[in-house]
């Protein structure tokens, strides 16, 4: 790994939350069965403290807060399309909030760092992130350009589809770049294999189609659902190879990265909607008539989604972000049941069930397999009280006998 980015230990591109660049360094598993280190008496495990439970409260209020806001934006942008048919300029405009992230990340630096340091002293620290020399129109046109094309896209496919699909089928869909992010990461970054991961990517893959059979293949549900697969392949391509040229990131880093990244796309394709209005592609009439309100909004959603996907880690496990997302798929569905006009077929059931399914196979740790045969071991012991007398005597309890070695945390490889 390049000098810059070794700073931070390196992240399998398949246990982070969608389009997230930032790792924290020592993050704990969630699995409730795994042996650690820990003085006093042997083969008692140590109880839980104080600092996970805190993480794990803060991780609920966090699915809590990611579903709504991934949720909540499809919905909107789903209803701005009934009145601003205007998929590209809408993500265009929703990208240059981007330029609020460094802004934010510095308002926080200042009530959290004991440390502070001027606007330009921590913007020409976070430089280094891009090497000895910092921000280089190279560096730029090299690092960070193909990333802001590949923002742009998946975001403009996603709208697309919304335009053709309803929103249950295209956030169930979306779910599969977690399983493209791992095909990729273990062809490109030479990730672990694991079974368990391929047959999720096979699951996901059985969803594309029996989603695209739900329909009986018309050709307009096709074109949904490959624009929607086309946007999930893009936000699994940024992530792969963001962890292949870049590596990871601390939150200042990702922070100016991704307000650059805005930055680039107000100076640099604010031309597209413009030819895009006085050709009539995507006409709006009058600005009065926008529906700034809703755009706004929908601006607004994906600017706080991607801030707790990038930033949440610093106070919760990257699986329960994740999670969020996946949640936000029956809140979808809810949502559509009850204002569209949708057939919840058995095949589209089934369909949306594989794919969510195997998005949660991806988040299982590494050594999952491990966690199983303690957690077995565990409940053999409590249905033979004897042999748990014959241990740990009459008064003990539980004996959680640790393996003889540490797991490595989950996260951190």
């Amino acid at each position: 790994m390049k000098k810059h980015s070794a700073r931070v230990a390196p992240l399998s591109a398949c246990n982070s939350p969608v389009l997230t660049l930032t790792k924290v360094e020592g993050r704990e598993s969630l699995c409730p069965f795994r042996a650690r280190p820990h003085s006093g008496t042997p083969g008692l495990r140590p109880p839980v403290t104080a600092v996970q439970v805190r993480k794990a409260l803060w991780g609920v209020a966090m699915v809590m807060c990611v579903c709504s806001s991934w949720a909540g934006s499809t919905q909107l942008a789903k209803l701005t399309f009934k009145q601003f048919d205007a998929p590209f300029t809408l993500t265009w405009f929703a990208t240059s909030w981007n330029c609020l992230f460094f802004p934010v990340y510095y308002v926080g630096h200042l009530c959290k760092s004991p440390e502070r340091q001027t606007p330009r002293q921590r913007l020409r620290e976070c430089c280094r992130f891009f090497g000895d020399e910092g921000l280089t129109p190279k560096v730029f046109f090299t690092k960070v350009a193909p990333f802001g094309l590949l923002w742009i896209l998946t975001n403009y496919l996603y709208l697309q589809a919304l335009r053709k699909i309803n929103t249950t089928d295209v956030s169930a869909l979306f779910c599969c770049n977690k399983a493209f992010v791992f095909l990729l990461s273990w062809i490109v970054l030479r990730d672990r294999f694991m079974g368990v991961r391929i047959v999720a990517a096979i699951l996901a893959i059985a969803g594309i189609v029996m989603m695209t059979y739900a329909d009986g293949f018309h050709s307009h549900s096709v074109i949904g659902i490959t624009l929607v697969v086309a946007s999930a392949s893009m936000s699994a391509l940024y992530k792969v190879l963001f962890k292949m040229v870049l590596g990871s990131a601390k939150f200042g880093e990702a922070a100016l990265f991704l307000s650059i990244v805005g930055s680039a796309n107000f100076v640099f394709i604010s031309f597209v909607p413009v030819i895009l209005y006085f050709t009539h592609v995507e006409y709006t009439g009058s600005p009065a008539d926008i529906p700034w309100a809703y755009l706004c909004g929908v601006a607004a959603l994906l600017f706080a989604f991607n801030i707790l996907v990038n930033f949440g880690i610093a106070i919760t496990y990257p699986t329960l972000i994740s999670l969020g997302i996946v949640l936000s798929v029956p809140v979808n569905a809810m949502v559509d049941l009850y204002t569209c006009d949708i057939n919840f077929n058995t095949v589209r059931l089934i369909a949306v069930f594989i794919i969510c399914l195997g998005f949660l196979m991806l988040l299982l740790p590494e050594d999952w397999d491990q966690c199983i045969i303690q957690l077995t071991t565990k409940l053999r012991k409590r249905d033979d009280p004897a042999e748990v007398a014959g241990e740990t005597g009459a008064n003990a309890g539980l004996n959680w006998r640790g393996r003889g070695r540490t797991s490595l945390s989950t996260y951190a490889r």
